[in-house]
């Protein structure tokens, strides 16, 4: 007996195509073939991806100009600033010389010593002094003079480098500054100008040194009115010219952070990818700090490379001093633009943040089965808890930012703080969230869970 042949045993039929199959085989035929041979359309993008970079892009530009405007305004014009700013330079031994010498210089300008002691001599002379001891006590009248005024100014000297005289010296930087504002604003009237230079009122140091004189034994310098001499301390034909700057940077100080902040959250709100947008915008702002931090590294370096070695050391001090508000604040807004790009980057589906993720997952389940272990049991509040879980991350979040915005003064370290705080409060719901018994098995509509 013979095997059967594939013919014989393939009993399939091809049936022939009817005319319609055809034909609509013979169209879609046509249409792959045309649209392979059509060029291809260029992409055309989605504006609310454009305008979501640039308004993110513009943000973090603005940023560190928000930044130094501010730090400039509070300068010039925040007068419990600038006196925090500058209050520390009393304690620079070459700005103590200058007020030392000044304030000596003011007191006898009004006690001439010289003088007294002569009338002295001529007093005796008159009651029948010796003429030879007249002429011997006239020849030592000037070297008198010259060692009383050496006195009188070590006597200053010490009241100025005394720890009692940085609210002497507050006071007249702030009333210095607040004439200073006064010419900025256009009250020149409220300042004095001689030579073109703004004078600093040293009032108040001529009654404190008047005060340690008098304690001392010399009471001729009570001869001494209540004066107020001046120390200049700046071009005040170049701050008149300055008034238009005032105004404008009063209102950029102002408006230009809001102004960045809707920026930047505008564009987040705008963007496909809200994440990688909020992501992009942190290291952005902490990018644009760095750049400022570097620029017045550069910038002291020109500074102290463009005067005498022996002044390196005190303009060294002096600019540290005067940038030392700026840097914190570049500090503060560093850090919280990093907190910001590395909470998106964990809350995102890279690898890494994955891992982290499923790692601190495990922790908590395992401290879970721990309380359960030893008989912690959340009852109806780890129910409560699931069913609360978004607003409650949600508010402890507002918290944090609350609590941060609040802080007197803020600082990097604080946003650390905070931020690790915020952590632990976040783990602590997850920790406690945990659906009640029977919840699964509760109907939901018209059907079952």
């Amino acid at each position: 007996m013979t095997e059967p042949t594939a013919a014989e045993t393939d009993t399939t039929v091809i049936q022939p195509l009817r005319e319609d199959e055809r034909a609509e085989l013979l169209r879609l035929r046509g249409e792959v073939d045309a649209l392979r041979k059509a060029p291809r359309r260029r992409r055309v993008p989605n504006w609310k991806a454009v305008a979501a970079g640039f308004l993110i892009t513009l943000g973090c530009v603005l940023a560190p100009l928000s930044l130094l405007t501010v730090w400039v305004h509070n300068q010039v014009a925040n007068t419990d600033r600038f006196v925090a700013t500058m209050s520390p330079l009393i304690e620079q031994p070459s700005v103590q010389a200058a007020v030392t010498d000044r304030v000596t210089d003011t007191i006898f300008g009004y006690v001439d010593v010289q003088a007294y002691a002569n009338q002295a001599v001529d007093a005796l002379a008159a009651q029948g002094l010796s003429p030879v001891l007249v002429d011997r006590l006239h020849s030592l009248t000037g070297p008198l003079a010259s060692s009383l005024q050496g006195f009188v100014h070590d006597q200053v000297g010490t009241v100025v480098a005394s720890s009692q005289v940085r609210a002497v010296w507050d006071q007249a930087l702030r009333g210095g500054h607040e004439q200073l504002n006064a010419v900025l604003s256009g009250n020149a009237s409220a300042i004095s100008i001689v030579a073109g230079k703004v004078q600093l009122d040293l009032g108040p140091v001529i009654t404190a040194a008047k005060q340690r004189l008098v304690a001392n034994g010399f009471t001729a310098v009570n001869a001494v009115p209540d004066v107020h001499p001046t120390l200049a301390v700046g071009d005040a034909q170049t701050l008149i010219k300055a008034r238009s700057a005032y105004n404008t940077l009063d209102t950029v100080a102002t408006w230009l952070p809001w102004v960045t902040l809707v920026l930047l959250a505008a564009g987040v709100y705008l963007a496909r990818n809200h994440r990688r947008a909020l992501l992009n915008t942190g290291f952005g702002i902490a990018t644009g700090m760095v750049v400022i931090a570097v620029a017045l590294f550069i910038v002291r370096g020109v500074l102290i490379d463009n005067v005498p070695s022996r002044s390196a050391a005190p303009v060294s001090d002096s600019y540290d001093l005067l940038v030392r508000f700026l840097r914190d604040g570049l500090r503060v807004v560093f850090v919280v633009g990093l907190l910001i790009g590395i909470g998106a980057f964990l809350a995102g589906p890279s690898p890494t943040a994955v891992h982290l993720r499923a790692a601190s997952n495990r922790l908590i389940v395992w401290l879970r089965r721990g309380g359960a272990k030893a008989g912690l049991r959340t009852g109806k509040l780890g129910g409560w808890v699931h069913d609360h879980r978004v607003p409650l991350r949600a508010g402890v979040v507002g918290v944090a930012v609350l609590v941060f915005v609040f802080l007197i003064p803020p600082s990097g370290l604080a946003a650390i703080v905070v931020a690790l705080v915020l952590l632990v409060c976040l783990a602590v719901i997850q920790f406690l969230d945990q659906p009640s018994p029977g919840a699964q098995d509760r109907p939901t509509g018209t059907g079952t869970a």
